[in-house]
């Protein structure tokens, strides 16, 4: 086990310095994405979302909550977005803040497919998806649980329209102010939607064998990299993730598929989630010439001690972390000075609005340096 840099003179590897997209980073630690709908419901952030990513600032690189791309990609109402000009400036004020706070952030665009809902839509349309499968799982609205719909199964122009949408929402996030983007891929939203098997049943050329399943993905990482350059551009996959009811038998061949159409195209980062059904980041580290990020808490709890393992064993180049975000802003100065990790309290408001559970988790005093 690691014992504090001051007591024993040695330097965390998840302290050392970093570069993404040729912007010097003064850490390793990743802040991951996390839902927390702090936005209105017409999906423009709220001033306190300034407050909460600013208090984030000390992470190496911060990774928004997941940001519709357009109504069509909503999943829920209150959920920030980029498709207005009233969403752009909202998001504007926050990454003044970070920027002041001497951060950087990439924006994560993440489309629902058939997670949405009619009554989560500001256009109440039907969601849109690779097949018409519903989930089994009831929705949250801001009414209450809802059951699910059959999404509309996306047709050709559909998926041209949404990549289009991803490169528009892309173009706006650098107005915006942010540093880069971040494609969701993962975690059960739509991208990893036509990549499973349970959810895309399509025979044309979006559907079949590896490499069609992971063609939306490319050409969508395509699109997005060609529209803010693809050194501003990451890629976030979680194979074999069953989050959403997703069902993936053998993730590897279409990953690998997936990892060899885009590593070409000089992305900013890889954002890997591991699986303990498939090692993910065994498997793809080799497959990829560029930076990349590990997370495992999606299986395990991330503490110190198991982040610096991966930079250790050179499973990943830098780590990110998510719910202990939520309740120690101040997390890579905790680890730098060997601070106890706050816990996670009133877990009831991790999405509801205002700033409760959300800004009032206090920074730890800094221990003095010797001089």
């Amino acid at each position: 086990m690691d014992i504090d840099t001051a007591a024993t003179g040695t330097r965390s590897p998840l302290l050392t310095p970093a570069a993404i997209a040729g912007t010097e980073l003064p850490n390793r630690i990743v802040m991951a994405p996390m839902t927390r709908l702090r936005a209105d419901t017409r999906g423009v952030p709220q001033p306190v979302m300034a407050d909460y990513y600013a208090q984030r600032a000390g992470a190496g690189l911060i990774v928004s909550e997941g940001i519709a791309p357009s109504v069509r990609g909503q999943l829920f109402l209150n959920e920030p977005g980029l498709f207005t000009e009233e969403q752009i400036a909202g998001w504007r004020r926050v990454t003044d803040a970070v920027h002041a706070a001497d951060g950087r952030i990439f924006a994560q665009i993440m489309h629902a497919g058939r997670n949405g809902h009619p009554a989560n839509r500001l256009d109440g349309g039907t969601p849109e998806a690779p097949s018409a499968v519903a989930t089994t799982r009831p929705l949250h609205t801001l009414g209450g649980k809802v059951d699910p719909v059959t999404p509309r199964a996306m047709t050709t122009a559909d998926i041209r329209t949404t990549i289009d949408d991803h490169a528009d929402a892309a173009r706006a996030a650098l107005r915006a102010g942010f540093d880069g983007v971040e494609i969701h891929s993962a975690n059960g939203y739509l991208a990893h939607q036509f990549l499973a098997d349970n959810t895309n049943v399509r025979t044309d050329a979006y559907g079949g064998g590896p490499a069609d399943r992971a063609r939306f993905a490319i050409e969508l990482t395509e699109a997005v990299a060609d529209a803010v350059g693809a050194d501003r551009v990451g890629l976030r996959v979680a194979p074999g993730n069953p989050e959403n009811e997703l069902v993936e038998a053998d993730p590897a061949p279409v990953y690998r598929a997936l990892l060899a159409a885009v590593d070409p195209l000089g992305l900013a980062y890889l954002h890997v989630t591991d699986d303990p059904g498939y090692p993910a980041l065994d498997d793809l580290r080799p497959r990829w010439s560029g930076t990349l990020i590990g997370n495992t808490g999606e299986h395990e709890e991330t503490t110190r001690e198991s982040a610096e393992r991966l930079i250790r064993e050179d499973r990943a180049d830098l780590v990110s972390f998510g719910r202990p975000f939520i309740s120690n802003p101040d997390l890579p100065a905790r680890i730098a000075d060997g601070v106890p990790w706050a816990p996670i309290r009133e877990k009831n408001f991790h999405y509801t609005s205002g700033p409760r559970g959300y800004v009032d988790y206090p920074a730890a005093p800094r221990k003095a340096v010797a001089g």
